[in-house]
């Protein structure tokens, strides 16, 4: 046989190999692969890339944050779970066990919480009374000092609210209820079906920019929802944000799953099924693991927020008050520590592209953006399930007091070094919500990975 015939003949013999399965054949794609393959890398719109966040969350920023989640000034957050839901009447409550919440009784919030003029000095307490005091005579009376005519003003034009992302509760009411977060946490309720669709179908169909030409389907995490092209950079940053919201919850809820219950006790973990359900790519035609990326996304957002805002917490008069001295100065001093860390991050996002266009538009855009938020902060009232209604509320308060923190970057910058600062303040509730928030998204971060090894030998 000459050469030609011989190479032919080897040719189809490997052919036949292949066919045959008796050839070197590619091992199937894990479970993990499809749901993580593509969330690695750079993140559209940003200079930072999946890996370096995992790490910087996972072994610098994540424990320690916790840690701080877990003291008193953190852990009680008042909120009003009653005020009825304004656009629609037909709610029905979830009557699950896991659906309620329980409030702290009276005795068990520390004092400096729960004492109507906590803030952050002795100095500000008398300042802030006094302009409370004369803003209740309904006039600026000239006997006062000029200083605190000057702080009437400038306190009213603050609870105008017209720099706030968030519609935020009257914790006057009485309907507001101290909660401890640590006994009523975050996790899977049972609440889901149509009441729950509802809730995310208003969101993302009416007060989520998008195209004309686009419309999504009604169940938000069916695949198609998740197109925003075609929208500027701050239209498509908001959806990436309500979107990373959204799948950061999901993971809470497939974290955090009732996998038995018995009599005596509950078993909570982790459902790989679940999990898989939201964000497997050829489960969602791969809209799940575009999901996952705008959590990363959100997780910027935030972290950038914190490391802007780190001036108002490093005044010498704020204090994370709760009465405990001792304990209040050692929280302080580890927030600092948090707050240096994140400023440390080496890719922090750049919020700068945001309405950088002409100024007229910009002030539209950026209206219509805080205007948008604030309306999904109210479809939280909404929700059927009490404990889904506490995190929702929470984080989206959270997220909107991080939205204020980086567009008042020159507020922040012109703040007193001491004394009590009119321009930009965060009550305590903002607060509350600002790290909470952030710590839920923290621990989203942190399971992707529990799930990356969950799901590595699964096919």
């Amino acid at each position: 046989m000459g050469r030609g015939s011989g190479f032919l003949i080897g040719l189809l013999g490997a052919v036949w190999l292949l066919g045959s399965g008796h050839g070197e054949q590619q091992p199937p794609e894990t479970a993990a692969q499809r749901c993580f393959c593509q969330v690695s890398g750079y993140l559209d719109d940003c200079t930072c890339d999946v890996e370096t966040i995992d790490r910087f969350n996972n072994y610098r920023l994540f424990p320690r944050l916790q840690k701080l989640l877990e003291s008193d000034y953190f852990r009680y957050y008042k909120v009003n779970l009653k005020r009825p839901c304004p656009f629609w009447n037909d709610i029905s409550q979830c009557g699950r066990r896991d659906c309620a919440v329980k409030p702290c009784q009276s005795d068990e919030v520390p004092v400096g919480i729960k004492s109507a003029s906590y803030k952050y000095s002795e100095e500000a307490n008398n300042l802030i009374e006094e302009c409370e005091q004369a803003e209740r005579l309904g006039a600026v009376d000239e006997s006062l000092s000029e200083e605190t005519q000057k702080a009437v003003l400038q306190w009213t034009k603050h609870d105008d609210s017209s720099d706030n992302f968030c519609e935020a509760d009257d914790i006057q009411s009485p309907d507001a209820e101290y909660v401890d977060l640590l006994l009523n946490p975050e996790r899977y309720t049972g609440y889901k079906g149509p009441d729950a669709w509802k809730i995310w179908n208003v969101i993302y169909e009416e007060n989520c920019f998008k195209p004309q030409t686009i419309k999504r389907p009604l169940n938000p995490l069916a695949s198609g929802q998740g197109k925003s092209e075609g929208l500027c950079v701050e239209k498509r940053a908001f959806y990436r944000l309500i979107s990373g919201l959204h799948a950061s919850i999901n993971v809470h809820l497939s974290a955090r799953y009732l996998l038995q219950e018995t009599w005596l006790e509950k078993k909570w973990g982790h459902n790989i099924t679940e999990f898989q359900q939201r964000f497997d790519g050829i489960l969602t035609e791969g809209e799940g693991p575009r999901r996952l990326k705008n959590l990363y996304f959100l997780y910027l957002i935030e972290l950038r927020a914190l490391s802007k805002v780190l001036p108002f917490f490093e005044r010498p008069d704020f204090q994370l008050f709760t009465g405990n001295k001792i304990q209040d100065e050692e929280n302080k001093m580890l927030l600092l520590e948090i707050l240096h860390e994140i400023k440390s991050f080496p890719l922090h996002f750049d919020e700068n592209s945001f309405f950088a266009g002409d100024r007229k538009e910009a002030h539209k855009l950026k209206e219509d953006f805080r205007l948008h938020f604030r309306n999904i902060s109210r479809i939280m009232d909404c929700v059927g399930c009490f404990k889904c209604r506490l995190w929702g509320k929470l984080q989206t308060q959270g997220l909107g007091t991080a939205l204020k923190i980086l567009f008042s970057e020159k507020l922040i910058a012109n703040m007193p070094e001491s004394g009590p600062s009119y321009e930009f303040h965060l009550t305590r509730q903002e607060i509350v919500s600002l790290f909470n928030a952030f710590g839920r998204i923290s621990t989203s971060v942190k399971e992707l990975e529990n799930f990356r090894n969950l799901l590595q030998n699964i096919h």
